[in-house]
């Protein structure tokens, strides 16, 4: 019973955030009032806000940034998309990385400046000392690079997507990590780097597609 009793105030307090985010209450990319404040605000303790925010953040509705605060992602709810996402097969995902990953980052070779690379080195590096750690931690460095080589296209709706698609990334690495891990697929992320750092796109691509098909 207080199980029960603790999931539906969990429920409520989702609801009422999710309806002061339709009813324009914060700017998406603004800063949310802290846990105590929301807990006086809504009349709960600072567990339930606690709880109803990792709702949200699974969801996609804001990010939790460690140290920093938490910050409205999106003024509508991207949960419906979130699970189609989490239903396509390894075939699917594929299909999809080779359409966005791969020409993002062909215009990441364009576009890449000289803070892009610094981000990009430093995310390979981590990648690196993880690879033959556990799975889950190599696979969090990677989708770090990964993620950071979107974000050098410079095209924010590229980014975004792929930050709500890199759920599925990540299971599709895992899955086939889980069996053993390939140096040679591994040193195919230095060489993207080479080439986008290189401002060579078509080999970006190239090796970006082949990555997809062997990682």
């Amino acid at each position: 019973m207080t199980q029960l009793i603790k999931r539906s105030l969990v429920e409520q307090a989702v609801e009422q955030l999710r309806q002061r985010v339709a009813d324009g209450a914060w700017a998406v990319g603004q800063r949310l009032p802290t846990e105590p404040e929301l807990a006086l605000e809504l009349g709960i303790s600072r567990n339930t806000v606690r709880e109803a925010m990792r709702v949200l953040a699974f969801s996609g509705l804001v990010e939790v940034r460690q140290g920093d605060g938490t910050y409205l992602r999106a003024n509508v709810d991207p949960l419906a998309t979130v699970q189609v996402l989490s239903r396509c097969s390894l075939e699917q995902a594929r299909e999809t990385r080779h359409i966005l990953e791969a020409e993002a980052i062909g215009l990441a070779a364009l576009r890449r400046t000289d803070d892009d690379l610094k981000g990009l080195h430093e995310a390979l590096q981590h990648s690196a000392e993880h690879f033959h750690d556990d799975l889950d931690s190599y696979v969090a460095c990677d989708l770090v690079f990964h993620q950071r080589l979107v974000d050098a296209a410079h095209n924010p709706a590229l980014s975004e997507l792929y930050r709500y698609f890199s759920a599925v990334v990540a299971c599709a690495v895992h899955h086939n990590m889980r069996e053993s891990r390939c140096q040679g697929v591994f040193d195919l992320h230095r060489d993207i780097l080479q080439a986008v750092e290189q401002r060579d796109p078509e080999r970006a691509k190239a090796l970006s597609r082949t990555l997809i098909n062997e990682a």
